[in-house]
């Protein structure tokens, strides 16, 4: 592997619901993922969240895991509904406490923690209230952030808001394919702005308790292109939807001006000072790269344009196109864009098809090809100027892929799941 700058940050990363299993225990109240799986119909095969890799039971065997795999540092999600399990004002401290152990356990092999306080898990009893629809979401997450801040800001210095704004708006409320299942590009409006909203809100709220702790927020990201020369618009408008509108706010204190006034046209509950608050609230960046976005043009006005699934590169598992020099290019993007912020690239792996032979091995070679190709244009962009702090495989082991169910396995550990045995793959060997 080239040589990588003597102070970056190797890791690998999980989130909550989708490796804790425990989904009733110990007075973790319900999420909106909870009760997306059980209402069935949802999710291929029928499968949930319930037991998914039982790290909540497991954690110090799976925090040696990564020791081996001599990783720096692990990302990793907070489950609301298990601290807050109204979703705000009781707090649950053997949720709180399991937080705490698996932290200290980090500590106590030589770990940094990278904490995420969302990835998609909503207190369903905020859910019944019109969760992230609604503009009051947005003191809430910041009082969550503060509850959660307070109790470990002595263990924890790098956090990180929200996992995603992108999907959790657009597969959660636009094409419902995520919890909590809406199809409405009314409510995916709201719930853009309340997101970048609780960003800002709880960023605050953490420096006000911890100034020194670097604060983030964790971006899907891809490079976009038009599939021909007559969709160069449908890409403009694409890259301000899903990649813009998600970094203008904080680092230049507005909506992308391609689109402005139409969300403020279909949001009338957007305020003046709104953006003032949202401005400069990124220490870092997380960044998110799996593929690159091939857009079209629509005769939809709003969004103006349609993703559209390419295939003239190799495909992962997942169906995305291997794609390794849009890792470089968004890097490079993000550097003369928005001033060449700290990044982490904060999840960035595939999924295959893996197989156990007969030695009990897993040789996934299409993996670690993967990560090897991706790895060089990081470096390359390093190279060229770019901050890149840090990176993290997604994901230390196979786990529950939302909609996929347990079909996909993006782990550089082997999960099965019937006797929950962790076997370290070739990629995670090479990785290490």
């Amino acid at each position: 592997m080239k040589k990588f700058p003597e102070d970056f940050v190797w890791g690998v990363a999980t989130s909550a619901y989708q490796i804790e299993g425990a989904w009733n225990e110990d007075g973790k109240g319900l999420s909106i993922w909870d009760e997306f799986c059980h209402r069935g119909g949802n999710i291929a095969n029928g499968d949930t969240g319930d037991i998914a890799c039982d790290h909540y039971h497991r954690y110090k065997e799976d925090v040696q895991i990564i020791q081996k795999l001599n990783c720096k540092a692990y990302r990793f999600s907070i489950s609301w509904p298990r601290v807050l399990p109204e979703g705000r004002g009781r707090v649950n401290e053997k949720g709180l406490d399991f937080y705490k152990r698996l932290i200290d356990e980090l500590h106590a092999h030589g770990i940094i923690p990278f904490v995420t306080l969302y990835h998609w898990d909503l207190p369903l009893a905020l859910e019944k209230q019109g969760g992230w629809t609604k503009r009051f979401i947005s003191d809430t997450f910041a009082e969550y952030a503060e509850i959660i801040v307070k109790s470990l800001k002595d263990r924890v210095k790098h956090w990180t808001t929200l996992n995603e704004p992108l999907v959790i708006f657009g597969a959660g409320y636009f094409s419902g394919v995520h919890a909590p299942g809406y199809k409405s590009l009314y409510k995916s409006i709201k719930v853009i702005h309340n997101l970048l909203l609780s960003h800002a809100k709880a960023y605050h709220a953490i420096k006000s308790i911890s100034p020194s702790a670097q604060v983030g927020i964790v971006n899907a990201l891809s490079p976009v292109v038009p599939e021909t020369e007559k969709d160069k618009k449908a890409a403009m408008l694409a890259e301000s939807y899903t990649q813009r509108i998600f970094l203008d706010p904080f680092f230049k204190g507005a909506y992308p001006s391609l689109i402005d006034k139409k969300l403020q046209f279909l949001n009338r509950d957007i305020r003046d000072d709104d953006f003032t608050l949202m401005k400069n609230t990124c220490d870092f960046l997380g960044v998110n790269n799996y593929t690159r976005m091939v857009v079209k043009k629509t005769f939809l006005p709003v969004p103006g344009f349609a993703i559209i699934k390419s295939k003239s590169y190799p495909l992962t598992a997942m169906g995305w196109e291997i794609y390794p020099e849009g890792i470089y290019r968004l890097c490079t993007w993000i550097k003369n864009e928005y001033g060449n912020p700290p990044v982490y690239i904060t999840e960035n792996g595939a999924a295959f098809d893996d197989v156990i032979n007969d030695q009990g091995e897993i040789v996934d070679t299409q993996r670690i090809e993967f990560l090897k190709s991706y790895l060089s244009d990081v470096h390359a962009a390093i190279q060229d100027g770019c901050n890149i702090k840090g990176y993290f495989v997604w994901s230390l082991m196979d786990n529950f892929e939302w909609a996929e169910g347990y079909t996909k396995r993006f782990g550089i550990i082997y999960v099965d799941y019937a006797t929950q045995k962790r076997t370290i793959k070739h990629s995670g060997r090479w990785y290490a």
